[in-house]
């Protein structure tokens, strides 16, 4: 009760005044958002604010069903990030140099659950506008959970607020491309193509110059 609280405080008085006011969100198909889970939405990754982005996307009685998947190593350094992460943020950790035994078992488990996940197949922040190779993560997954739509989202303008070396956010708006949802395939490799496809469409659909660019 008191986390659900907390989060709901931290979303009202900082997360949504800072996307919405401070940089201001642009959002295109917002209709092809999932309302409700299980769900997974895929997005590419310059930004520690591309979470923020998308937790702002959702209504605040969902906050507490949206789980952003993240790196166990940096989130989890030390105990007070590790409370703001798993208390605040609701992240899923997952280790990403192995030794787990099963480290998609906590994913698995919210989707039967029903909550939706925020994933960054690219598995790390990248280089602004440069969509890294993508982990096979999200498909073994999908093999798991083979009838949970997964949804592809672009994200512009983050790369300037939060990237690497990039610590204050900048007043800019952020783009927000939200695709149609993909389904399971067996095969990897089709499957992964076809959600790289689906990214770099949506970023060439994403054009046009920012106030910083």
């Amino acid at each position: 009760m008191i986390n659900t609280l907390l989060r709901t405080l931290f979303t009202l008085c900082i997360v949504w005044p800072v996307i919405w006011l401070w940089l201001g969100l642009r959002v295109r198909h917002r209709d092809r958002l999932p309302q409700q889970g299980p769900a997974i939405v895929v997005a590419n990754h310059n930004s520690h604010m591309d979470v923020f982005a998308l937790l702002s996307l959702f209504a605040l009685r969902r906050q507490g069903a949206i789980h952003p998947v993240a790196a166990a190593d940096y989130f989890l350094r030390n105990k007070w990030m590790a409370w703001f992460a798993l208390n605040i943020l609701n992240i899923i950790p997952i280790t990403r140099k192995g030794g787990e035994a099963d480290p998609l078992a906590q994913c698995e488990q919210a989707l039967r659950d029903g909550k939706i996940l925020i994933l960054f197949p690219e598995g790390t922040r990248g280089e602004p506008g440069i969509l890294a190779p993508l982990k096979s993560g999200i498909w073994h997954l999908s093999q798991r959970m083979p009838s949970v739509p997964i949804i592809p989202v672009w994200l512009r303008g983050t790369e300037h607020v939060m990237a690497k070396g990039n610590r204050i956010p900048l007043p800019l708006f952020i783009d927000v491309n939200i695709g149609r949802p993909l389904v399971a395939q067996s095969d990897k490799r089709v499957f992964m193509d076809d959600l790289r496809q689906q990214l770099v469409l949506l970023q060439q659909q994403t054009t046009g110059p920012h106030p910083h660019d």
